[in-house]
């Protein structure tokens, strides 16, 4: 819980959803989101850690290579960046949302002091009632592009600024059980504190513009429920998808502490 005596949410929002699954970021999911904190502002701080930086780049330029893909996906990141900083201030601002930036990579979890000011400037930040935009610094960290998708970076900064819930938001009604999904049924598994048991679940589809899947969710759940904190993974692509969530009005799974 924040200082503010408000719980503190960790809202990672994947390229899919910013999109809407299409090769466009979405101005309408970004309203969606945005009306949404709005209306929780007074009982939930909010940090985002944001996926999309790659996708709204090749929405205005096409790069050539004469090096390795991942150069070209660094270069997009670099393009793609301020635009996408640029729309969520837009859809932000209009509902008096203060947004910022905060550019960060796996490394600056592994020293105590980058931790540190870490963790400082984003709670000046929620303090002073602004929005902190995580995104992974693409332009230097290749691994995180490859395989990251920015769920990792979500639990380790969801740990160090010490949140209530983490929601993971992607393009499917939580975590469905593997039965379900071999009979094309989909059920969701609504709640569980075994992350063993969800592994073997796990149908490991990677999506049109993310880099992840349901692998890499598990991954930052077990993260997030080793530092006391509860993953939810939600259907991003639904309207009022946090809210519905937190009324318990929507199918989404919960991975609760042991």
């Amino acid at each position: 819980m924040g200082k503010s005596g408000k719980k503190r949410i960790l809202l990672k929002i994947g390229s899919n959803v910013l999109t809407k699954e299409t090769n466009q970021i979405s101005r309408g999911k970004l309203e969606d989101i945005a009306r949404q904190i709005a209306s929780l502002k007074d009982e939930y701080e909010f940090i985002i850690v944001s996926s999309g930086a790659i996708a709204v780049a090749k929405q205005f330029v096409q790069l050539e290579s004469n090096g390795k893909p991942i150069n070209v996906k660094q270069a997009l990141a670099s393009i793609g960046q301020p635009h996408l900083m640029r729309i969520f201030h837009e859809n932000f601002w209009e509902l008096g949302l203060l947004t910022s930036q905060c550019l960060l990579s796996y490394s600056d979890f592994k020293e105590e002091e980058s931790k540190t000011n870490i963790k400082n400037t984003i709670n000046v930040l929620v303090k002073n009632n602004y929005i902190p935009i995580i995104n992974e610094n693409d332009t230097v960290a290749t691994d995180e592009i490859k395989f990251g998708d920015n769920d990792k970076l979500s639990a380790l900064a969801a740990a160090l600024l010490k949140v209530d819930m983490l929601i993971i938001a992607t393009n499917t009604n939580g975590i469905y059980t593997k039965e379900s999904i071999e009979a094309r049924g989909f059920q969701t598994i609504k709640e569980t504190s075994n992350i063993e048991v969800l592994k073997t679940q796990i149908q490991n589809a990677i999506s049109m513009h993310g880099t992840g899947g349901m692998t890499t969710k598990i991954d930052a759940a077990e993260i997030a429920q080793k530092a006391n904190i509860e993953t939810w993974i939600v259907n991003g692509l639904n309207d009022n998808f946090i809210v519905n969530a937190i009324n318990n009005t929507s199918k989404f799974t919960k991975i609760i502490l042991k």
